[in-house]
């Protein structure tokens, strides 16, 4: 195997663990660093989608206990499980109608570097005026998001089928115009995640199954790991920075980075 692709791809790896839960799009750094790198993965476009969910694993390792709990509880009828359950549910499906409907447009015709670079300096703006203008928080945990937050949630989250949106940043920022405080609103973001990139995952593999080889399949592998372990590290970390200190680093950042490709692109 070329040993100049298995970096590549360990690095794009962890490039996507490091910003899968930021909001600041991690699908739009695939891009960007593929660009820069001139990564060609493996076929059929699986790589990005695969190593999203390795990010997504972590989370499922991460926060195992509360999964557990409410998978029993479930189980056993009881009522904040199944109402936990209900609004994860009800905040995925805006995803899934916009994502089986926009699929092979949003693929052939929106991921590019230019799309990317504009989504994120307008994120960042939004990201700024949700911070600035945001009122007090009147659900502080992911156990109280009542089921119409969490459609609204779920409609936000159909945004960052836009490359550069960012699907951490479209549904936290929700969020938190809905008045949810910042930890509950990325920790929902983190438990929606799950079914939104295990959907897209499964959806994605079976469209690109025949393009699919053994040396892609190695590749995959390295990118899944690389992004398991660096989301593994960065989730927790995240929490308790925005906690103290808010977005609008991000915000800035969003802006920095988006500019910055518009001025590569140029060139």
């Amino acid at each position: 195997m070329d040993l100049t692709l298995i970096w590549k791809a360990v690095l794009i790896g962890v490039v996507e663990g490091l910003t899968e839960f930021l909001p600041v799009s991690s699908t739009g750094h695939i891009i960007l660093v593929g660009e820069l790198l001139h990564f060609q993965g493996p076929p059929g476009k699986v790589f990005e989608i695969v190593i999203q969910f390795g990010a997504i694993l972590a989370v499922c390792f991460l926060y195992r206990q509360k999964l557990w709990n409410t998978a029993v509880g479930v189980l056993r009828r009881e009522k904040p499980a199944m109402r936990f359950a209900a609004t994860i549910v009800v905040a995925f499906m805006p995803a899934v109608v916009v994502g089986v409907a926009a699929h092979k447009y949003i693929k052939s015709v929106l991921f590019n570097p230019t799309v990317v670079a504009v989504a994120l300096i307008v994120g960042g703006v939004a990201i700024l005026v949700i911070e600035r203008f945001a009122q007090r928080p009147r659900i502080k945990s992911v156990d109280d998001v009542d089921l119409k937050t969490a459609l609204l949630i779920g409609l936000c989250q159909t945004l960052a089928m836009v490359p550069g949106v960012s699907r951490a940043g479209a549904t936290i920022m929700g969020a938190r115009v809905f008045r949810v405080d910042r930890a509950a609103a990325a920790e929902f973001s983190f438990f929606l995640a799950i079914p939104t990139m295990l959907g897209a995952t499964v959806y994605d593999l079976y469209k690109n199954w025949s393009t699919l080889n053994w040396d892609g399949g190695a590749v995959i592998v390295l990118g899944f790991a690389a992004a398991f372990i660096s989301a593994a590290v960065v989730v927790g970390a995240f929490v308790r920075f925005i906690g103290r200190h808010g977005f609008a680093v991000f915000a800035w950042y969003r802006i920095a980075i988006g500019a910055a490709a518009l001025i590569f692109l140029s060139i």
